[in-house]
């Protein structure tokens, strides 16, 4: 069965997470757009699967928190080389 290029539905949206999961060490730049791109993903889903809107939305709320400290980090890394 091929995925859908976009998801429809949050069970497609957690797979296509899933499949795209940096590796633990990879560099929070990397992190950073993997999170970014989550919440824009649940985001759109929230809007087709309406069954699932609440969760969705839920999803996309905890990938942009995630995607805030990742971003701190970055930024904490920054300060601490000047």
């Amino acid at each position: 069965m091929s995925k859908p290029v976009e998801p429809r539905t949050l069970r497609d949206a957690h797979e296509i997470a899933t499949e795209r999961l940096p590796a633990p060490d990879a560099n929070p730049a990397v992190w950073l757009a993997f999170r970014q791109a989550n919440a824009r993903m649940y985001k759109k889903v929230a809007d087709v699967d309406r069954g699932h809107h609440h969760e969705a939305l839920y999803w996309a709320a905890y990938e942009r928190r995630k995607a805030g400290e990742v971003s701190a980090q970055i930024q904490g890394g920054k300060s601490e080389s000047k």
